[in-house]
């Protein structure tokens, strides 16, 4: 699995519809509150131009892409965070995705409803964030007693981490996110990072407007841009009932119906590319006579723990990995001109994969 994004915001903003169009699993979506009672899980291939043309290249019959998973999860309330408008159960769904997927309604349909009666992206994401900090205060304020009565002993570190919890505890207090809170020297990073805090992980903002709005920075788009850019998250737009159009389409039919609309690819494509920047990923390619294969990693990752994504026995028994790049493999036309110009480089358990590359992996168990 590539990563694994939740899509979080109001009622009736368009998250069941984007589900619906982006993972083809028809979940509920109808015109009231909470239509989601159960979140819904989708499995997506991430759209990689490069793998087709690996697999012409090599003459493998079969392509398979990466995957990511969508999480849908059900409107948000104010008091979610006191277990209002079944609050409790998603917001520990939230807690278990690697990154938030925010929707924001930026589209005006008077036969849509809005649960606070009007429009406001700037209130509506007020109320998401107020919502899933108070979650977030909740969990440190446990934490914090708990090592409170720990330091009681005169630990010095249990003193430091008492100091650290309750930075914390100030910092969500003035309303600011986990994932701005600077660690000082001598306090653990693991600390943070055992609490699994909702707001500490990589978020982006995703405008749902109308399809007559694509393309267009319209007032309430730039206010939710506003709010990013102080957080530094991306924002993405998209229209929601039109990937659900274009989800109805041929796949040969899909980019001359986005030209018609003026954009140049579907806004499923940019939240995946977004994504992928926003968790530091990165995907590698693998080939044999059946099939070309795209693997998704983590910026950094090694040339055994690449294996390993593969099958658990090549990462154990790695040996050596065998790479070229696709540029190259792509330039060259094949894998003999590639050996033949000196371009398939072999490389042992140190290796960082990059993007893009094309890995044989040679191993033994």
């Amino acid at each position: 699995m590539g990563f694994n994004c939740g899509i979080v915001g109001l009622p009736n903003v368009g998250k069941s519809t984007l589900f619906n169009a982006v993972t083809a699993s028809h979940a509920e979506a109808s015109n009231y509150p909470f239509c989601t009672i159960d979140s819904n899980v989708g499995v997506v291939a991430v759209p990689e131009p490069r793998l087709e043309r690996l697999a012409a290249i090599v003459g493998a019959p079969k392509a398979i892409p990466t995957h990511i998973e969508f999480v849908d999860i059900a409107g948000l309330v104010r008091g979610a965070s006191r277990g209002e408008g079944l609050g409790n159960q998603f917001l520990a769904r939230i807690r278990e995705v690697d990154a938030i997927v925010h929707l924001v309604r930026c589209f005006d349909d008077p036969n849509v409803a809005h649960v606070d009666g009007s429009v406001d992206p700037r209130r509506d994401i007020e109320v998401v964030q107020a919502e899933l900090i108070l979650k977030d205060l909740d969990t440190v304020e446990r934490r914090l007693g708990e090592v409170q009565k720990r330091a009681k002993s005169g630990d010095r570190k249990l003193k430091t981490e008492t100091e650290f919890y309750g930075r914390l505890r100030d910092h969500l207090h003035r309303g600011a996110a986990a994932r701005s809170f600077a660690v000082a020297p001598g306090e653990e990073p693991v600390w943070m990072r055992d609490m699994h805090l909702l707001t500490d992980k990589p978020g982006m903002y995703v405008c749902n407007v109308h399809e007559h709005d694509l393309g267009r920075e319209t007032p309430r788009v730039a206010a939710v841009r506003e709010i990013a850019s102080g957080e530094g998250a991306p924002v993405v737009t998209v229209s929601a009932e039109v990937e659900a159009e274009i989800a109805e389409l041929a796949e040969g039919e899909r980019q001359s119906f986005l030209e018609g609309l003026g954009v140049e690819e579907s806004g499923l494509h940019k939240v995946i590319r977004t994504g992928y920047a926003l968790l530091h990923l990165l995907t590698f390619f693998t080939w044999n006579a059946k099939e070309a294969r795209a693997w998704t990693v983590r910026q950094g990752a090694t040339a055994p723990e690449a294996a390993g994504k593969i099958h658990t026995d090549f990462e154990r028994g790695f040996i050596r990995a065998e790479v070229a790049s696709f540029e190259d493999l792509d330039r060259f036309g094949s894998e003999h001109a590639l050996r033949e110009a000196g371009l398939i480089h072999t490389h042992g358990r140190d290796y960082v994969i990059r993007d893009g590359d094309v890995v044989y992996f040679r191993f033994n168990v």
